[in-house]
C-alpha cells in the first residue's frame, strides 16, 4: 500500500489519508469542501462544495498520475437528498463523456456539517 498526499487538497482532518494506492486501483478518502490554501472547511450552498470537492478530487487523482477517466465507482453522501439535481449537475461537469458507477445517499450529518461529501475509487 502507498500512501498519496498532495498540498493541492485539504490535509486530513483526522487520522487518515487523502489516498492510498493498493495494486492497481485509488482509494480516494471522502472529500468535503475544504478550500486546499488555507484548510478551512467552505460553508456555502451545495453547488459551491460540490465544485471544491471535485477539484480536490482532481488534485488528489493527478497526484496519483491519472484523471477523472480513472474513476470507476463513486459514492456521494448528501445532508439532503432534494440538492440531488444540484449536485448531479456539477458532477455532470466533471464526468461528461467517462461515467463511473456511483452510490448516492442521504446521511443525517457530515463532517464539519457539510451539505455533500464524495469518495472515490480509481483504476490505473
Amino acid at each position: 500500500m502507498q500512501v498519496i498526499y498532495t498540498e493541492k487538497a485539504p490535509k486530513p482532518i483526522g487520522p487518515y489519508s487523502q489516498a492510498v494506492k493498493y495494486e492497481n486501483l485509488i482509494f480516494i478518502s471522502g472529500q468535503i469542501a475544504i478550500d486546499p490554501s488555507t484548510n478551512e472547511f467552505v460553508n456555502s450552498d451545495v453547488a459551491t462544495q460540490t465544485k471544491i470537492i471535485m477539484e480536490n478530487i482532481k488534485a488528489i487523482l493527478e497526484e496519483a498520475g491519472i484523471n477523472l477517466n480513472h474513476v470507476i465507482k463513486t459514492t456521494i453522501f448528501l445532508k439532503n437528498l432534494e440538492d440531488f439535481q444540484v449536485v448531479n449537475e456539477i458532477y455532470g461537469q466533471y464526468f461528461k463523456d467517462h461515467k463511473p458507477a456511483r452510490s448516492t445517499v442521504e446521511v443525517s450529518r457530515l463532517p464539519k456539517n457539510a451539505l455533500v461529501e464524495i469518495e472515490v475509487i480509481a483504476g490505473l
